[in-house]
């Protein structure tokens, strides 16, 4: 589930070159300030607004789901943000793209409200296939979560928290694996060397693309 800043829009830590936006990569300490970040950048997301009805759940919901997803890669050391805690890209590195059953098991308390049990069968079941049906080979990043605070966005921030992993796919000659939950962020993704290689769609739910990054010579 990653979506971008805007369509308009590798070191831990350093000067801001030519204009780009610092960014470094997140700690445990961030998880909180991150989570809520992109509790809010995913208000409005298509898959969110499918997963967590009525609304006035979604923000709590969001908020621990988003933490838990942080909690699970951050041991994969490419989470990256802004120093701001502005944008956030959650990496998973080659090898560590699919979910374990223990992983799995701890997205399953994100759903538990009675307003959702009827839900949640329908959910697990599109989150299953989704699953399955992202690539094992050839081994690549794979980017989970992608999100910029909203009044934030249009700056560049997103492009700036994926170049550390895409600078490295590149020097190690890996590809990278996304699934973009929103239709106009398939070219702010194109712009970054990726392509479309289908379209998958939840059981009476939403479009994803799944989208693959060959590695620039």
């Amino acid at each position: 589930m990653s979506d971008p800043a805007s369509p308009r829009s590798p070191a831990d830590a350093g000067a801001v070159i030519g204009g780009r936006p610092d960014v470094r990569r997140v700690t445990a300490q961030d998880i909180p300030a991150l989570a809520t970040m992109l509790a809010r950048a995913f208000w409005d997301d298509p898959v969110a607004s499918w997963a967590w009805r009525p609304d006035h759940l979604r923000p709590k919901a969001l908020e621990r789901f988003q933490a838990t997803r942080l909690r699970q890669l951050l041991g994969g050391e490419e989470l990256w943000t802004t120093d701001e805690l502005t944008s956030a890209a959650l990496w998973a590195p080659p090898g560590a793209g699919h979910s374990t059953l223990r992983e799995t098991a701890m997205m399953v308390p994100c759903f538990l409200h009675p307003r959702l049990a009827l839900r949640g069968p329908l959910v697990g079941y599109g989150w299953d296939r989704l699953e399955r049906a992202h690539p094992h080979d050839p081994q690549h990043y794979y980017l989970a979560i992608l999100g910029t605070e909203p009044d934030a966005q249009g700056q560049g921030l997103g492009s700036a928290v994926l170049r550390p992993v895409l600078e490295q796919c590149d020097q190690d000659q890996v590809g990278a694996y996304l699934e973009s939950s929103k239709e106009r962020n398939v070219a702010f993704y194109a712009r970054h060397g990726f392509r479309v290689l289908s379209e998958f769609r939840f059981p009476r739910g939403p479009i994803m693309w799944r989208m693959w990054r060959d590695p620039r010579n």
